[in-house]
C-alpha cells in the first residue's frame, strides 16, 4: 500500500526551496521603495505627498514580510543561512536590512510626525537606536568574514563591497533628520552618534572605491549580471553628503545647549563643504554609471534583483541635492532634484514590475535560480 504525503508534507519542500533562495538582497526592494516614498513629497504637485505616504506604508509591509520570511529561513534552513555568511556576494546584502529599516524610520519623521506628533518622533528615535547598532554590527561583521572566511580576488571585486559599510552612514543621515524633532537633551546623543557612524562608513567606503577604481582599470567592467552595480558607488557619496548636511543643520541647537555654540559654524560649514565635495564626486560617478549601463544595454543586460541598484543610490543622491538647494538657496539644485524624482519613479516602476513578474512566474523564487557567481536570484 502506497502512502501519499499529506498536503502540508508535500508543501514543506516547496516552502523550504523558496526560503533557501530568500537571500538578504531581497531587502533592496524595501530600500528602493522606501527612498522613492521619501522623495515624492519634494515634488510641488498635488497628491505626491499622499502617494509617498502610501508607498511608505507599502514599504513597511514589504519589510515586515521579508523579515518574517528571513527569520523562517534561519529556523528552517540553518545551513543555507550560514552559507550566506560565507558567500562573497550574498553576505554583502546584509547591509540592505538596516538600510531598508532606515527608510521606514525616516518616514516616521516625514509622514508620521505631521499625523502623530512627538510619539512618531520618539518611535523613530527608538527604532533608530536598533538600526544604528545593526548597521555598525554589519559593517564590522561582513569585512571580518571577508578577511577570514570568504574567497575574494581583485578581478572578482564588485561595488557590492560597499553595501555592508554604507549602512552606518545611512543611519548617520537618519540621526540628522530625527534630532531636530526631539528635545535638546534627547538630540545630543543622536548628533554625536551620527558623526561617529559617519566615520564608521565614509572613510571605509572611499578606501573601497579607490581599490574598485584600480580593479576597473586593470580588469575592466564587471560581468553583465552585475552591470547595474555600477550605480552602487553613488550611494555612499550621496548618503555621505546628506549625512554631513543634515548633521550640520542639527548641530547649532545642540551645541548651543552645551555652551559650545562657537563650534556651530564649523560643523555647519563642514556640512556644506563636505556635502558639496561628495555631491560633486557623485555627479562624476552618476555620469560614469550611465555610460557603462548604456554599454551593458547594448551588449545585453539580464534582469535580476540587482536592478534595485537603480533606485536607492539615485534616491539618496536626490535627497542630498534637495538639501543642498535648501541650504544654499540655489535654484539649480532644487531644479535638478525635480528632474531626478520623476526619473527615480520611472526606474522604481520598471524594477517593481519586473520583480513582480519574476515572483509571479516563480523565476525569482527558489535557490536553484541563484547565480553562484553573484548570489543574485535571476530570471
Amino acid at each position: 500500500m502506497v502512502t501519499r504525503p499529506s498536503a502540508p508534507d508535500a508543501l514543506l519542500p516547496t516552502i523550504r526551496n523558496v526560503l533557501r533562495g530568500l537571500t538578504p538582497n531581497w531587502f533592496t526592494a524595501s530600500m528602493g521603495t522606501g527612498i522613492v516614498s521619501l522623495m515624492l513629497p519634494h515634488l510641488p504637485l498635488p497628491g505626491t505627498a499622499a502617494l509617498g505616504e502610501g508607498l511608505w506604508v507599502l514599504n513597511m509591509l514589504i519589510f515586515a514580510v521579508l523579515t518574517v520570511l528571513s527569520l523562517a529561513r534561519i529556523a528552517l534552513c540553518p545551513a543555507d543561512s550560514r552559507a550566506t555568511l560565507r558567500h562573497p556576494a550574498q553576505s554583502m546584502f546584509l547591509g540592505a536590512i538596516p538600510m531598508g529599516l532606515a527608510t521606514i524610520i525616516n518616514g516616521l519623521i516625514v509622514f508620521g510626525v505631521p499625523r502623530w506628533g512627538m510619539d512618531a518622533a520618539l518611535l523613530a528615535r527608538n527604532l533608530w537606536i536598533f538600526d544604528a547598532v545593526l548597521a555598525a554590527g554589519v559593517g564590522l561583521l561582513v569585512p571580518y568574514l571577508m578577511f577570514t572566511r570568504q574567497d575574494h580576488a581583485l578581478e572578482r571585486m564588485t561595488a557590492l563591497w560597499l553595501l555592508p559599510v554604507v549602512a552606518s552612514e545611512v543611519a548617520a543621515a537618519s540621526a540628522g533628520q530625527i534630532a531636530p524633532q526631539l528635545g535638546t537633551v534627547a538630540a545630543i546623543p543622536l548628533l554625536y552618534s551620527g558623526y561617529v557612524l559617519f566615520a564608521l562608513s565614509v572613510p571605509i567606503a572611499l578606501m573601497i572605491l579607490t581599490v574598485f577604481m584600480l580593479r576597473l582599470a586593470q580588469h575592466k567592467l564587471p560581468p553583465a549580471e552585475l552591470g547595474v552595480s555600477m550605480f552602487l558607488p553613488l550611494g555612499p557619496l550621496g548618503t555621505g553628503a546628506l549625512a554631513l548636511l543634515q548633521l550640520g543643520e542639527a548641530a547649532p541647537r545642540v551645541l548651543a545647549a552645551q555652551g559650545l555654540e562657537a563650534f556651530s559654524p564649523v560643523l555647519t560649514g563642514a556640512g556644506l563643504l563636505g556635502g558639496l565635495m561628495l555631491w560633486g564626486f557623485g555627479t562624476w560617478w552618476l555620469a560614469l554609471a550611465c555610460l557603462t549601463t548604456l554599454r551593458f544595454i547594448r551588449q545585453g543586460l539580464p534582469f535580476n534583483l540587482g536592478w534595485w541598484a537603480f533606485t536607492f543610490p539615485l534616491g539618496v543622491f536626490t535627497a542630498a541635492t534637495f538639501n543642498l538647494g535648501s541650504l544654499t538657496h540655489l535654484a539649480f539644485f532644487t531644479g535638478l532634484g525635480y528632474v531626478f524624482v520623476p526619473l527615480l519613479v520611472i526606474l522604481w516602476l520598471m524594477v517593481t514590475v519586473r520583480t513582480a513578474q519574476g515572483v509571479w512566474r516563480g523565476e525569482l523564487l527558489g535557490s536553484v535560480l541563484v547565480s553562484p557567481a553573484t548570489g543574485l536570484p535571476r530570471a
